[in-house]
């Protein structure tokens, strides 16, 4: 299986290694002088400097900066073959929803919260009821600077917390209030609510926090189902009188996972999660909260 990919940068380099471990062969467009030595190293079976030297590859992975999304995502499509883009799909409500339209069934976004075995375990516990009728999702997401110069804050961690309520609750919620922090023209956080069919969500998102946090709660009627941390392989369940009951959710890491069912879709299965539809409903949200607190 040959799979391309677009940009090997920090995160890139990771997408990399997993490709190789899965047994693709990974021709790499990198352009800078950094990308390509990660690259090499990596173990790409080819380093080329545009998508048009992709040609004949079976899929592509696209993990460019999110500024340059779009415009990336319009020349890999020209391939004709599965594209799996690093979450957001872009950073454009109007680009992104022609980005859907243009490509329904062979678009799609890394959203890879949608595979943290913690994450299943509460879509689980809301599935089924195991705590009563679900009233919503608070979801934090903070921690201390934006290592990404291309967007801010929001961009980069609101569309996990968004993903995550699509995995949970099985859709995007709509945004109803936020209010954000900015400061010389950089957006440092976010707090937004959003409303789905009977249930609610919080969001909180930050670059200017001291303490570095990654928590999701699912509030029921009969209690709170709480994942405290990326890294944790345990969902905690907290009810009225009961002492904490600890549910463990060993699994695959979310990113081996997600390029795992993007390979395995070349390979004939089933598609992977996100569809490039739901991935405009995210960059929607996000553009909307922004416009609610006034720095759209």
């Amino acid at each position: 299986m040959v799979v391309g990919l677009v940009g090997c940068g920090r995160w890139g380099r990771h997408i990399l290694r997993d490709l190789v471990s899965l047994g693709c062969e990974v021709p790499v467009v990198a352009r800078s002088e950094e990308s390509r030595a990660r690259a090499e190293e990596g173990g790409a079976n080819a380093v080329v400097a545009d998508i048009a030297s992709l040609a004949g590859v079976d899929g592509v992975v696209v993990a460019t900066p999110t500024s340059t999304h779009a415009a990336v995502l319009e020349q890999v499509l020209g391939l004709d073959v599965p594209v799996f883009c690093e979450k957001p799909l872009c950073d454009d409500a109007d680009a992104a929803a022609q980005l859907a339209a243009h490509a329904p069934d062979r678009l799609f976004v890394m959203d890879k919260w949608r595979y943290h075995s913690g994450v299943l375990e509460l879509a689980a516990i809301a599935r089924e009821g195991r705590l009563g009728a679900v009233s919503g999702l608070r979801t934090v997401r903070i921690g201390w600077g934006n290592p990404h110069d291309d967007v801010d804050v929001v961009w980069v961690v609101a569309p996990h917390d968004l993903s995550i309520a699509l995995e949970v609750m099985g859709g995007v919620p709509e945004p109803q209030a936020a209010i954000a922090q900015s400061h010389d023209g950089e957006v440092l956080q976010l707090s937004g609510l959003l409303r789905g069919d009977g249930w609610w969500q919080v969001l909180e998102a930050s670059g200017r926090s001291p303490e570095r946090t990654r928590r999701v709660e699912l509030h029921c009627d009969e209690g709170v189902a709480v994942l405290g941390g990326g890294w944790d392989e345990h969902v905690s369940i907290f009810r009225e009188g009961v002492e904490e009951e600890r549910i463990e959710t060993p699994g695959e890491l979310p990113l081996l996972a997600e390029l795992r069912a993007f390979v395995e879709h070349l390979e004939g299965g089933p598609p992977p999660k996100s569809t490039a539809a739901e991935g405009a409903s995210v960059v929607a949200a996000i553009a909307e909260l922004r416009r609610l607190a006034g720095i759209a």
